[in-house]
């Protein structure tokens, strides 16, 4: 099954609403040069989002860093799915490594953000991905199968098929270095390997895999040539419209 290229951008803690729309405008003037054939997405500050909905071009879709796993209640400072639905975000990030290591983030409240994220019509974007000592120590393979078998625990097949899961090695992220394409290959390829054990072979062949980790426009083409990863989550070259696009170009002889 052919599985649509996933080039998406995360902000993090970058832009007020008029940085954001400045971004929206260059973008919309060179959406020309987004390639056809590739699914786009910028995860965005809550701020932002309302702003990007209306002013993005329409085949970028608009995505959330982070959600609340209850519908509503007594949770100060919080936001729920259903009202990132309401500005019609399509993707939600869950599990990202700067949530889990600087807000503690366990992989029980990562499922339940996964869940609820599914539950309320969007799509999880499941963050998973080694660190450094774990690296070093080998277990790169046990560390990532297990955040995905347990941020994954009580979808159903229909929805898996819809997921995107993010291979992100720690290590990797805003330093400047990269796992090679073959290592990222492999670890995708050990993450479809157990949504194929778990969900069956249709939900594996469906799911989307991205490598995320410093990537830029001159090396994402040599990660999405892998047979395993379906496209790019970028961090600090997401932020400029010109780089964004670039990205988007370089995807035109993989795709």
């Amino acid at each position: 099954m052919a599985r649509t290229p996933l080039l998406m951008g995360n902000w993090k803690m970058y832009k007020t609403v008029a940085e954001a729309r400045s971004f929206a405008e260059s973008l919309g003037q060179q959406s020309a040069a987004l390639v056809d054939g590739v699914e786009y997405a910028i995860c965005a500050p809550y701020t932002s989002l309302h702003v990007l909905r209306v002013m993005l071009p329409a085949n970028v879709k608009v995505g959330a860093q982070n959600v609340y796993p209850q519908k509503e209640g007594a949770y100060t400072g919080e936001i729920a799915p259903g009202m990132l639905a309401e500005f019609g975000t399509r993707f939600v990030l869950a599990g990202h490594s700067e949530r889990r290591m600087l807000f503690n983030e366990s992989d029980q409240m990562v499922n339940h953000k996964v869940r609820a994220i599914a539950e309320a019509g969007m799509i999880p974007v499941l963050c998973v991905g080694e660190n450094s000592s774990q690296k070093q120590d080998g277990i790169t393979k046990e560390v990532v199968t297990g955040q995905v078998q347990q941020g994954l625990d009580g979808l159903s097949q229909e929805q898996v098929a819809q997921a995107v899961i993010a291979y992100e090695p720690v290590w990797a992220i805003g330093s400047g270095k990269t796992a090679t394409p073959e290592d990222a290959q492999y670890v995708a390829s050990e993450i479809r390997a157990l949504v194929a054990d778990l969900f069956g072979a249709e939900a594996a062949a469906s799911v989307r895999i991205l490598y995320g980790g410093s990537v830029k426009p001159d090396n994402i083409a040599s990660f999405v040539r892998e047979a395993d990863i379906d496209g790019a989550l970028v961090g600090g070259a997401s932020l400029e419209p010109s780089s964004f696009v670039e990205m988007a170009q370089a995807l035109k002889g993989v795709i």
